[in-house]
């Protein structure tokens, strides 16, 4: 989205919590400037003041990461290693953030039969208990400890 030839981010629409790469290629550049550093801040009265450094990618051109946080807009300009500012000629450069949309989704809710449910968990109780109980007889079987109950 090109604010100027010189200035612009590489997405259409700048949101809220999300990064944007902002590519400069204005006057501190072509003075081919050894460091240049972008200073930003968010709404009105640039809160939450940041700098970051710029790469050098290509001949007059340096791109930096910036990750746009709340606010309804981005304000910017930059500045060089040797306190040389391009600020839009006193302007500041300035682009709107949108907030993310939220979609939301409607849940189904499935309705569970109780008895069948329940019926269910009695019978495989049932073969647990069950299956516990030949697991400790097999042992006693075998092993002749098993003893017989007599009447007197």
């Amino acid at each position: 989205m090109p604010i100027e030839e010189t200035v612009y981010f590489d997405t259409t629409n700048l949101i809220e919590g999300r990064t944007a790469k902002l590519t400069y290629k204005g006057a501190l550049a072509t003075a081919d400037a050894e460091e240049i550093y972008v200073h930003y801040g968010f709404g009105l009265l640039w809160e939450n003041l940041q700098e970051a450094k710029l790469s050098k990618v290509a001949d007059n051109t340096y791109e930096a990461d910036i990750t746009l946080i709340a606010g309804e807009s981005i304000n910017f300009c930059f500045r060089d290693a040797n306190n040389n500012w391009d600020n839009n000629e006193t302007q500041n450069y300035s682009m709107p953030i949108a907030k993310e949309e939220v979609t939301v989704a409607k849940v189904e809710t499935v309705a569970i039969d109780v008895p069948r449910l329940k019926k269910s968990y009695i019978i495989a109780k049932k073969i647990r208990i069950g299956f516990y109980k030949v697991i400790t007889f097999l042992p006693k079987l075998f092993s002749g400890d098993f003893k017989r109950k007599v009447k007197e």
